[in-house]
């Protein structure tokens, strides 16, 4: 089967789509005909060696990419009953020190790592969610707020923060959104009560709608001190980059998001996305050759939605 690796660390033209063998399911685990990978950040820091230079990686021959992955079942290993093959599944590759990931036309998973796809949504579509999706929940879930408790949110129209803004306002939370002033209309439509400019003063604009501060953020855009400036005493901040959370000033709780495959989690979310509640957005689709291509598009920025490589 064809696979992207990276054979040394680098920039894109260090990826190689190059043929190795069909990977085997073992107890516990399905094997996925890939019909939609997504191209996401921590791809090009697994290609790169950032990773590896912080201790989440060490050198290899061959390195995997990828984590997300939308297809269909094609084989299940002993003791999996809850997929059969030929079921539309989605799964994330939460493992990074590995030699094949999701960009390939076969990958292997655990079972408790996969949920059924969307119905009504394409493979590309669903492919976006597990990633960004799970990370968004899980950093929710990990701020811990009540309903009716406010949120601020950075990065608000990327992909993890516009997933955290529709979920965060299906926990009855009051969301203020930080983006890009084009993006208003976008993350207000997701359900954000507030909207704050990205170049704003943003201690002093959230606390303008929210006196004395949110209760907690969710820094996807990892604005760091200037986000925290914008929660209360005591409030609740969380990270979801290594290494990038401040230091808990003012008694806030300050956490980092190291986010987990949970296939019942995601079971919850592709429901969501098939009801209408959880809205997936694709930058582009590109065939799993243009990899190195995607990496240098997501790199540019400015993306609205994940791009997506088809096998």
């Amino acid at each position: 089967m064809r696979a992207v690796v990276a054979k040394s660390f680098g920039g894109p033209e260090v990826l190689d789509v190059t043929e190795v063998p069909v990977p085997a399911p073992g107890a516990g685990q399905v094997r996925v005909r890939v019909e939609a990978a997504t191209v996401n950040p921590v791809d090009l820091a697994t290609r790169s060696g950032v990773l590896a230079t912080v201790g989440l990686m060490t050198a290899r021959d061959v390195t995997g990419i990828g984590w997300d992955v939308a297809g269909r079942v094609d084989e299940v290993g002993a003791g999996v009953t809850a997929f059969t093959p030929g079921d539309r599944v989605i799964g994330l590759h939460d493992r990074l020190d590995v030699p094949l990931g999701a960009y390939a036309e076969f990958v292997v998973l655990d079972a408790d790592a996969l949920a059924p796809a969307p119905d009504g949504l394409s493979a590309a579509e669903a492919a976006t969610l597990p990633l960004n999706g799970l990370t968004a929940l899980q950093a929710l879930d990990l701020l811990g707020l009540r309903p009716g408790a406010t949120l601020l949110i950075t990065g608000a129209a990327g992909a993890v923060g516009g997933f955290a803004v529709e979920l965060a306002a299906l926990r009855g939370l009051r969301v203020v959104a930080v983006a890009d002033a084009g993006d208003e209309a976008f993350v207000r439509a997701a359900g954000a009560r507030w909207f704050v400019p990205r170049s704003a003063e943003l201690g002093e604009a959230v606390r303008a709608l929210v006196p004395g501060g949110v209760d907690g953020a969710l820094d996807a855009a990892v604005l760091g001190v200037r986000a925290l400036d914008a929660v209360r005493n005591r409030g609740a901040f969380v990270s979801l980059i290594a290494g990038a959370a401040p230091l808990p000033l003012r008694g806030i709780r300050v956490a980092e998001q190291w986010v987990a495959a949970d296939g019942a989690a995601l079971a919850w979310l592709s429901s969501l996305a098939a009801s209408g509640r959880l809205t997936p957005r694709v930058a582009d689709s590109l065939p799993l050759e243009q990899a190195a291509q995607a990496q240098e598009l997501l790199a540019k920025g400015g993306l609205r939605g994940r791009l997506v490589l088809t096998p």
